[in-house]
């Protein structure tokens, strides 16, 4: 090649790079897309869809009515490790039922997170769950690279039991490296081991990467929020428990103002990805724990999302198509 055809050769590559610069300059990162986030719902979690996507209860309509009540974000609780062939790719007909789900909520105007909610079969064993991992994510991130930056992923839900925090700080940065690879600015969500606790936020170990929002998940105190559920042993047997004392509302501002602490500390936005009360708490109380901890969420400037919009938390009822009141107007007064 000649002179001439080096500088443009060279002037071309100036050019890409100028673009590419501009390009990644104006990227959102995940500050700027979490304080575009506000109010939230999980949703899919136990919905039939994970069965029979023909008998799902969540319709693609249903994200219009989330936005319409004001919920700027819906988190889809992901099953899809559950239901993997034996390579691991995703049941075909959910990832089409799925992506119709992403598309409805999009068009809706939400922010939507694929939340991989399958930390139960990750919490058995470590080295099986990273090698899952690798196989969902090696298919989902490429799958959804073209997305719009609304669309969010998280690496997996409520680490815990064989993912001990030396081992999830490793297994997250290299699930990370690998969503990286297809999806260079995608805002990523992560959270601590203890299943998100916010007690769990000091071991959390995170790479230099701004397009990283950090999750956690907040039920206490527990034998007040998960009284008569059965899977929880230190509150199966509690019944009518009350919450709403002055002491009570202290205690979770206390929380989370350590939450905000870390968030300030280490310069890291964090969203409250789940919240909630079981559906056998008295409903009075259920409603004032409910309405204090999205407003006292939002003064420490987290977004967040409720746990959950169907069944035994339920701030929908899927069989009169409507929303149970007590609750939305908690979430949003």
């Amino acid at each position: 090649m000649g002179h001439a055809g080096t500088r443009l050769a060279r002037l071309i590559l100036a050019i890409a790079a100028a673009i590419s610069s501009g390009i990644s300059a104006c990227a959102a990162d995940a500050a700027d897309v979490a304080a575009r986030m506000h109010r939230g719902m999980n949703v899919l979690d136990d919905d039939p869809f994970w069965r029979d996507p023909a008998a799902a209860r969540l319709q693609p309509r249903h994200f219009a009515a989330l936005r319409a009540a004001d919920f700027d974000t819906v988190r889809i609780n992901l099953h899809l490790m559950e239901h993997a062939d034996a390579s691991g790719v995703p049941d075909a007909r959910q990832i089409s039922a799925l992506d119709k789900l992403v598309e409805a909520g999009l068009a809706a105007g939400e922010t939507i997170i694929l939340d991989n909610h399958d930390d139960q079969i990750c919490s058995r064993d470590a080295e099986d769950c990273r090698a899952r991992l690798r196989r969902l994510w090696g298919f989902l991130a490429p799958h959804y690279a073209q997305s719009p930056e609304r669309l969010l992923f998280e690496i997996l839900n409520e680490p815990q039991g064989a993912l001990t925090a030396p081992v999830w700080n490793s297994m997250l940065r290299e699930i990370l490296t690998l969503i990286r690879a297809s999806n260079p600015a995608r805002v990523v969500v992560v959270g601590p081991t203890d299943m998100n606790s916010t007690g769990a936020l000091p071991s959390l170990g995170l790479p230099p990467d701004s397009n990283i929002l950090v999750t956690v998940h907040y039920y206490a105190p527990i034998r007040f929020t998960l009284q008569g559920a059965r899977w929880v042993p230190s509150a199966k047997d509690e019944i009518n428990i009350d919450w709403g004392s002055d002491a009570d509302v202290a205690a979770m501002v206390r929380d989370f103002d350590r939450v905000q602490r870390w968030s300030d500390d280490r310069h890291r936005p964090v969203f409250l990805g789940e919240f909630g009360v079981y559906e056998k708490a008295p409903m009075a109380a259920r409603t004032r724990w409910i309405a204090s901890a999205a407003r006292i969420a939002e003064a420490h400037g987290l977004p967040w999302a409720y746990w959950q919009m169907d069944t035994d938390f339920a701030a929908y009822d899927f069989g009169r198509d409507a929303w149970v009141q007590p609750v939305l107007k908690a979430l949003v007064p």
